[in-house]
């Protein structure tokens, strides 16, 4: 005798047992969860066809850039003097690079870490040199510090390795895709180039951190353009999964609720250690970040990548500045500009100190929120027109108002 058919469940009843299970398995999965975590957007934002050059600076804003300085027009003519009159516009300059570059905390130790960098800025420099004056030994000693990096470098380590390879790697792939995408000779070592930001730059990076805010936003601004660099487009996704979730964390807004949102990872999931990770502030206005009780030039360096981040990806067919990363932005350079142009600071807001020092990092978001989109910005507006022309930081942040000053592109 055969042996007789199992009954079936009802289809309504199966489907109840699943949705139960899948309810349970969230809960005990995240059954901490702080209600103000950060969650990373579901859709994936790299294009179908990269944009070239797309990282930070486009063709179009290049152009712009070029045409106003052959104009002799300002503030873009004087933004390129101060740019050819630095050091990193040395035609003699020679590179130093090394096989391990060792970086320990506040650079201590410094094994290759200012040369790296500054090499960096250099290439992009000596790039953009070359985009404005068609002058080809410009592109020619970009191409030459690229490769003599590229032919040594193999790692970076010690305790600031993730940060020096962040912001080493968001200059090199400004620096490649200009050199690559608009010079007509030869890069034979393109290649390798390509190679060594896959292989030593972008697994130091492409997984994110759990330090202060804008280690991690460095880190995946490097890592969404080297991904532009290379077209990789699961890199990119990831790298701009990494970047929503921490914007949202980094910068509080009134609507984000009585505490700012969370990355998940970090185990924020008390009122305490939220305002121990904000420096102590326990206050939360719209506009602070989570930097801006620890001082405003490592908020410089957060607010900079943000909008580094989001002009690429509106270069690569998505525009951020409409989301609330763009809301983001604009109130955290409005907040802290208030400050920088010496309003004075009220005794609920770290402690009634602030350590001053943004940097020059304000054109490329005041472009983007005021020029285009319409905000007034008259704090920031008030700081960029009378810090300009913005030159660079040394580490990461070169000549704004030459490639975004006032550029509708």
């Amino acid at each position: 005798m055969s042996a007789s058919r199992p009954r079936r469940r009802p289809l309504r009843a199966t489907l109840f047992a699943l949705l139960t299970t899948a309810l349970a398995a969230t809960l005990v999965l995240r059954p901490d969860a702080p209600p103000a975590e950060a969650a990373p957007p579901a859709s994936a934002a790299a294009p179908a066809t990269f944009t070239h050059p797309g990282v930070t600076v486009s063709r179009g804003q290049l152009d712009f850039a070029r045409a106003k300085v052959l104009a002799g027009a300002q503030p873009w003519k004087g933004a390129f003097d101060r740019m050819a009159a630095s050091k990193y516009a040395d035609l003699n300059r020679t590179p130093r690079p090394r096989a391990v570059v060792e970086c320990g905390s506040y650079s201590n130790p410094n094994l290759g870490c200012t040369d790296e960098r500054e090499d960096a800025i250099a290439a992009y420099t000596q790039a953009l040199l070359w985009y404005v004056t068609r002058d080809e030994r410009h592109a020619r000693k970009a191409i030459q510090l690229m490769d003599a990096w590229s032919a040594v470098i193999r790692d970076h380590t010690n305790s600031n390795a993730p940060l020096q390879t962040g912001w080493a790697g968001s200059s090199w792939a400004k620096a490649a895709e200009i050199v690559k995408h608009t010079y007509p000779g030869a890069w034979a070592n393109s290649g390798r180039f390509a190679t060594v930001l896959r292989d030593v730059y972008l697994p130091e990076i492409i997984n994110g951190s759990n330090s202060n805010g804008n280690w991690e936003l460095t880190m995946t601004e490097a890592a969404v353009g080297i991904s532009v660099f290379l077209e990789d487009r699961a890199s990119y996704d990831k790298a701009m999964a990494t970047f929503r979730t921490r914007t949202a964390a980094y910068v509080y807004l009134a609507s984000d609720g009585p505490l700012p949102k969370t990355v998940p990872s970090q185990n924020l999931d008390t009122r305490d250690k939220i305002v121990r990770y904000w420096q102590n502030q326990s206050t939360f206005v719209t506009g602070l970040t989570q930097e801006t009780c620890r001082d405003l030039t490592h908020t410089g360096y957060g607010i900079s990548s943000i909008s580094h981040i989001a002009e690429t990806s509106r270069i690569q067919g998505q525009d951020l500045y409409g989301t609330d990363v763009g809301e983001r932005l604009r109130h955290a350079l409005g907040f802290q500009a208030k400050y920088e142009q010496g309003e004075a600071v009220p005794s609920w807001l770290c402690g009634g100190t602030l350590h001053l020092g943004l940097g020059p990092v304000t054109e490329v978001g005041y472009n983007a929120m005021h020029n285009r989109l319409g905000f007034a910005m008259t704090n920031t507006q008030a700081l960029t027109e009378r810090t300009r022309p913005a030159g660079t930081n040394n580490l990461f942040v070169a000549w704004e108002t030459l490639t975004h000053g006032d550029n509708p592109a």
